[in-house]
């Protein structure tokens, strides 16, 4: 099966990792970006520069979110720039891609 263009529109996929305190304060700045979506998915585990976390180790009181936004490149570049700054602070990585949103009943980008 091929994917048909006329039903795919290019876009850019952040993926924020962030330790779960920050969530409210990274959601603000989202919130300040004029974002309309993201996804957000709590007690997420993995290796980074603060060591591994275990999101199944119930002794472990620090735990990580991911958050995920599709967007268009000018509203990325605009989450990216007002991100960038407090990102050390948030102590966590963002990730920006090339994707393809699938059109639906409603667009939320």
């Amino acid at each position: 099966m091929a994917l048909r263009p006329e039903i795919l529109i290019s876009m850019k996929r952040i993926e924020i990792v962030i330790d779960e305190e920050s969530l409210r304060e990274v959601i603000k700045l989202l919130r300040e970006a004029n974002v309309r979506g993201y996804t957000v998915i709590k007690k997420a585990g993995g290796l980074g520069s603060r060591g591994e976390r275990d999101p199944d180790d119930y002794v472990f009181e620090d735990e990580n979110a991911v958050m995920v936004i599709a967007c268009e490149e000018a509203q990325a570049e605009k989450i990216v720039n007002m991100l960038h700054p407090r990102l050390r602070d948030f102590g966590g990585m963002c990730i920006v891609s090339d994707c393809q949103w699938v059109t639906g009943p409603e667009r939320s980008y």
